[in-house]
């Protein structure tokens, strides 16, 4: 009997030695880098993502992804997305992170992993040249525009005096500043990088002007939940930093760092 249990030991031992071995479930860092690309998220918003006169695809956002992959060893894949549903497509896995300015907050930390912040940005109200305007006040009962799921949007319902407003929520925040210019809306609440860039003499809305700023925020780039691409990239962020790269993006489009 004592035979019997040894040599059934061995046998199942054998078996057990002839199985595969199956690795851990891999990280996400792992898995874009076999694949050779990085599906990034973004919406059209000048300066961090947009096509210019030439027709060129560029941004700060842009320049500063593609920096990151080449560090990384994988080849950046913009796909424009629905802000709106940013999270909805990141958790679906139909791309690999959302880099197109995203504004960090408590709620977005909870939800997904985050980088370290990289840019400093401010919500701002734009009105025509000229509006009257005397703080959030002025604009109560009146018509107020925001990219729907934005940080814009966000700073509308949370202020005391905004919320008392009718807003009007758009896909992108460049339909903001539309609404604005036709006399369809009295103001708009939106990115203070997008508004520099945008707004003012010598561009397509000259007679749009920045008449508050409400809030400041930080930028981060947004992987799922525990994901190990987030810490890869902010060391590439560090690195890029050291190197002088980021300021010498950050001067090119007229954008203040965090870094």
């Amino acid at each position: 009997m004592y035979k019997k249990c040894l040599s059934l030991l061995l046998v199942l031992a054998l078996a057990m030695m002839a199985m595969p071995v199956f690795a851990a479930e891999e990280s996400d860092l792992h898995h874009v880098q076999q694949k050779g690309t990085l599906v990034i998220g973004y919406t059209v918003y000048a300066p961090m993502n947009y096509t210019d006169e030439s027709g060129v695809f560029t941004g700060f956002d842009t320049e500063l992804a593609t920096a990151v992959a080449e560090i990384l060893g994988v080849t950046p894949e913009f796909v424009e997305i629905d802000w709106n549903t940013k999270e909805v497509e990141l958790a679906a896995k139909s791309i690999d992170c959302i880099w197109n300015g995203l504004t960090i907050n408590e709620e977005r930390k909870q939800q997904m992993e985050i980088t370290i912040p990289y840019v400093k940005n401010a919500q701002v109200v734009v009105m025509k040249d000229g509006a009257p305007y005397e703080g959030t006040a002025s604009l109560i009962g009146k018509t107020v525009t925001a990219e729907a799921g934005s940080a814009g949007e966000e700073t509308v319902m949370n202020d005391e005096n905004l919320s008392r407003a009718e807003l009007i929520t758009k896909e992108v925040q460049t339909a903001c500043l539309m609404e604005v210019a036709a006399g369809t809306a009295d103001a708009a609440v939106l990115d203070l990088t997008l508004a520099n860039s945008m707004i003012g003499e010598g561009t397509d809305y000259a007679n749009l002007a920045i008449v508050d700023r409400l809030s400041v925020e930080d930028y981060g780039v947004a992987f799922r939940k525990g994901s190990d691409i987030a810490e890869a990239v902010n060391q590439a962020f560090l690195q890029l930093s050291e190197q002088g790269f980021l300021r010498e993006l950050a001067d090119k489009y007229g954008l203040d760092l965090a870094i």
